[in-house]
C-alpha cells in the first residue's frame, strides 16, 4: 500500500520558501520562449524575453504573460498598451540573448515588421500574438498582464519552438509526425 510521505522526508523534498531551491525545482518544468515587443510613441521598439506565457480564454481570446516587478522594460512596454508576444523558434538563440542583454541595436539586427497595433512581429518566428493590454495585476514579485488578443498568426510553418528547461535553452524539439509519412500516434487514454 503507498503511504504519503511528508514533502520535508520525501526523495529530494524541500521547504517552497527558499528562492533557490524554487527555481531549482521549477526549472525541471520546460517553458516555450517569447519576446514580447511593443511600439512607444516616438516609434522605438523595445522588447523583452518572457518565458511565462500562457493562453487564457478561447472566447474573449485573452492570453498572459508574467513579467519581473522590477524589469525596466515592462513599464515602457506597459505605457504603449499594446504588445504582440513572439513565440521564438529553434534557431533563435542568438536573438534571444541579444533581447535578454538589452543590445542597443536588437531591433536593427534582427528585422521585423509591425503588427495591427505597431508592435514588432521579429522574422523567424514560429507564431505571433498581437494584443492590447487588458489588465495587470501585482502578484508577488512579478505582475500578471492580460492581453485581449486583436490577432494573431503563424509566421514560419513547420519550425520547432524554442526551450528551455533546467537553466539553458534546449535543442530542438523533434518535428510533427503528421507532417511525414510516419505512423499515425495515438494518444494515451489519460491524456
Amino acid at each position: 500500500m503507498n503511504r504519503p510521505t511528508p514533502a520535508a522526508t520525501a526523495p529530494g523534498g524541500g521547504p517552497a520558501d527558499d528562492p533557490d531551491r524554487f527555481r531549482h525545482v521549477l526549472g525541471h518544468y520546460p517553458t516555450g520562449v517569447t519576446v514580447v515587443t511593443a511600439k512607444e510613441p516616438d516609434g522605438t521598439p523595445v522588447g523583452m524575453v518572457i518565458g511565462s506565457f500562457t493562453s487564457v480564454s478561447l472566447d474573449p481570446p485573452l492570453v498572459a504573460f508574467f513579467p519581473g516587478r522590477s524589469s525596466t522594460t515592462w513599464p515602457r512596454i506597459m505605457a504603449c498598451g499594446t504588445f504582440c508576444v513572439n513565440v521564438l523558434a529553434a534557431g533563435q538563440e542568438d536573438l534571444c540573448r541579444d533581447v535578454s542583454a538589452k543590445a542597443p541595436d536588437v531591433f536593427d539586427r534582427h528585422p521585423w515588421r509591425g503588427a495591427a497595433s505597431g508592435s514588432p512581429v521579429l522574422a523567424g518566428v514560429a507564431a505571433w500574438i498581437d494584443c492590447d493590454i487588458a489588465d495587470v495585476w501585482p502578484l508577488g514579485d512579478h505582475y500578471f498582464v492580460l492581453g485581449r488578443v486583436r490577432e494573431l498568426g503563424v509566421e514560419k510553418t513547420g519550425v520547432s519552438p524554442l526551450v528551455f528547461s533546467r537553466g539553458r535553452l534546449l535543442a530542438p524539439l523533434p518535428p510533427r509526425r503528421d507532417h511525414d509519412d510516419s505512423a499515425d500516434y495515438t494518444w494515451p487514454d489519460w491524456l
